[in-house]
């Protein structure tokens, strides 16, 4: 957004030159790493993590350190996977050999591979009886172990505090056979049964954020003795408020699959209140019957989140002797996996696009290109104003505008521009669900280290790296702060700059524009940052993610179009389970009004690709924009999409979109900086998924 004035809404007559909208990309783009692809909502899509997360789900696999160094197991776990678990790298045995000595490093290369490629992570485990060292074995005593273990879970869920999905918190506890209690292991023969309720709640105020799991096997059988006391312990546990989220489903199964009663299983543990998750899952032989059933009884059930199989091929699997998995020990697909992604409504694609070979490499990008991830057209519904100026005794507010928002920890967190007579400034609210944020407490940010003068246009995430939320924005530069504890609105640090001075290429552009609206985002190598200048060109800047947030160079103009046809406000995302960014522009419609357009691209550094981009089929303008409260804007300005985390990926969901914006009342007019913008929320309403 412009730092000074502000051109008001423009009228028809100034902007003729749209109809000449063309979008120029400078560059061409490099080839892009094979992923996870997502299908158009409500298609077919042809791997698994696309076709998983078109139902809001999941679809995920153990991955062992030792084995990313083999090229077909690392395209098949990028492509097909949007979601990792460390198959042994978080256990105690390997990150805490020796009392209070802990070692990541194994654990943080998964972690970070996976946040660099959008993939969520599921932790495994924090509290299990096997796997363990032999000094936690040999403590006899009470208070030292439960000290011990809770040093454990804090230590470990601490290093990866916002960057878990979900975190087995507890593994393998109960018994087999007919007894339906706990199985006898250290933590129970010194501590009680009393143990899990202790992990559970210490593993809470560890990592507040992440979904917290019971996880077992041979707890499918609704009949089991061992499901049974599983149950109760839940049951318990969410009846006396004890933390937890979600129970686990190990199905190791033979050649038979699931039990009949499966679905049952599922359906009656979620009605307690909990999410579950398949989360070990192999079946021996892999009888494409049997993985469909499995597919078909969590499809079910609409709180089975996500599966997760053990392993990718044949011989990465513990059960390798059995071939229980989807694909064999050369990456080929197994008729399984065919049966897998059509119980989940996809299309399989070639079965052979895995060997390692380069047609077959060339085949399996062909495939994946041919995916879009996101519709063609789109249509929304708008709240009302859900956020409102909040004056007081030294902020008299105009507007607020500019929204970013994540969430974190059960929280949205909102940071704006606020405009008045005066200027610009930062201000930052917190709710629970969209109807308290009406009445969330605006905490006005010239008051914390960022201080006072010009800052607007906010962008806030959680960088992985470095553990610290930025706070992009701009002040004349673009600029930042961070802080450890996105919730403390006192703990921004001072602003520095991003650049020592404007790019030249940027100077020797922008005309009579403004340098406006920086926005950050970063894939596995490099970080981005992209801003606008009020004149149709879009710019970008590279640094790599390593050196962020220093060195960014290499500037160039990303894009251009005409003036009002690539105006500012420029978000770019990275679409979950597929390769695929969209980039959204603001532009100004031929009737004066802000409207949002959108692009595609399977490289960050590469060129553009319209996806919506005209008046006549935006990304959002009130044209395809639906006001079941009433029209109380008719311009879709400045704002953030709703993403499915938070960290420097910026990654969206592909499907359920929404989308936090500015509007105004549409007789609203005057000085630019005094217009009366007010925050609403659109939702997708033509998703299928």
């Amino acid at each position: 957004m412009n730092p000074l004035k502000r051109l008001g809404r423009r009228r028809a007559s100034v902007l003729g030159l749209l109809a000449t909208a063309a979008l120029i990309t400078p560059g061409t783009a490099t080839g892009a790493p094979d992923t996870a692809q997502a299908g158009t909502p409500g298609t077919q899509a042809s791997t698994l993590g696309a076709q998983a997360a078109q139902s809001g789900r999941y679809f995920g696999t153990a991955v062992a350190t030792g084995r990313l160094g083999d090229g077909t197991y690392t395209r098949i776990l990028d492509r097909e996977f949007n979601s990792v678990t460390a198959e042994n790298e978080m256990k105690w045995d390997a990150t805490e050999r020796s009392r209070g000595q802990f070692t990541f490093g194994a654990a943080d290369q998964i972690v970070n591979r996976a946040a660099a490629r959008g993939q969520r992570v599921r932790g495994h485990t924090l509290v299990w009886h096997s796997q363990l060292p032999d000094w936690v074995k040999a403590i006899r005593d009470a208070n030292t172990l439960r000290s011990v273990m809770n040093n454990h879970i804090t230590t470990v869920a601490n290093r990866y505090k916002g960057r878990i999905h979900s975190w087995d918190v507890v593994n393998e506890a109960f018994a087999d056979g007919g007894s339906g209690q706990l199985r006898g292991s250290v933590f129970r023969d010194v501590l009680g049964n009393g143990f899990i309720e202790q992990a559970f709640r210490t593993a809470r105020s560890a990592d507040p954020a992440a979904k917290l799991c019971y996880n077992d096997y041979n707890i499918e059988d609704w009949n089991a003795a061992k499901t049974q006391g599983v149950y109760r312990m839940v049951r318990d546990f969410k009846a006396r408020g004890v933390p937890i989220d979600c129970v686990g489903l190990q199905a190791h199964f033979g050649a038979g699959g699931p039990p009949a009663s499966f679905q049952t299983t599922l359906s009656s543990f979620a009605a307690l209140g909990v999410d579950v998750q398949i989360t070990e899952l192999d079946i021996a032989q892999a009888p494409p019957n049997a993985y469909a059933n499995t597919m078909r009884a969590c499809m079910n059930v609409a709180r089975c989140t996500g599966i997760t199989v053990w392993g990718i091929r044949d011989s990465d699997s513990w059960r390798s002797g059995e071939n229980p998995l989807l694909f064999d020990r050369n990456g080929n697909k197994k008729p399984a996996y065919a049966s897998t992604l059509t119980a989940m409504g996809g299309t399989p694609a070639a079965r052979k696009a895995d060997s390692g070979t380069p047609a077959a490499q060339k085949t399996g990008t062909r495939s994946a290109r041919s995916a879009a991830a996101l519709p063609s057209r789109f249509s929304w519904n708008s709240s009302g104003p859900l956020i409102s100026p909040k004056s007081d005794a030294t902020h008299n507010i105009a507007g607020i505008k500019d929204p970013t928002v994540v969430r974190h920890n059960g929280k949205y967190h909102v940071f704006a521009s606020t405009a008045s007579s005066s200027g610009y400034n930062l201000v930052y609210l917190n709710f629970s669900d969209w109807s308290q944020a009406g009445s969330a407490t605006h905490h006005y940010l010239d008051r914390s280290a960022i201080g006072k003068g010009y800052r607007a246009a906010p962008q806030v995430f959680y960088y992985a790296p470095q553990r610290l939320w930025y706070l992009v924005y701009q002040t004349g530069n673009a600029s930042y702060s961070t802080n450890p504890d996105i919730s403390n609105p006192n703990g921004w640090s001072a602003p520095r700059n991003f650049y020592s001075s404007m790019p030249d290429i940027i100077k020797q552009n922008i005309g009579n524009g403004h340098w406006v609206d920086m926005w950050v985002i970063c894939d596995s190598a490099n970080c981005y940052l992209f801003s606008s200048d009020d004149n149709g060109h879009l710019y970008r800047s590279r640094t790599t993610v390593g050196q962020f947030p220093n060195g960014f160079t290499n500037t160039v103009i990303a894009a251009q179009d005409s003036k009002f046809a690539l105006f500012e406000a420029s978000n770019v995302y990275k679409v979950q389970g597929s390769n695929q960014y969209l980039l959204l522009v603001e532009a100004i419609g031929s009737d004066g009004r802000r409207y949002f357009r959108s692009w595609t691209t399977s490289n960050l550094a590469g060129s553009w690709t319209q996806l919506a981009a005209s008046e006549s089929n935006p990304f959002a303008k009130s044209n395809n924009v639906a006001f079941p409260s009433g029209a109380w804007t008719r311009d879709i300005s400045h704002g953030e999409m709703i993403r499915a985390g938070y960290d420097q990926t910026l990654t969206i969901p592909a499907c359920r979109l929404q989308y936090l914006y500015q509007g105004m009342n549409p007789s609203a007019g005057g000085d630019y900086n005094l217009l009366p913008w007010r925050l609403g929320l659109l939702t997708q309403t033509n998703s299928t998924c």
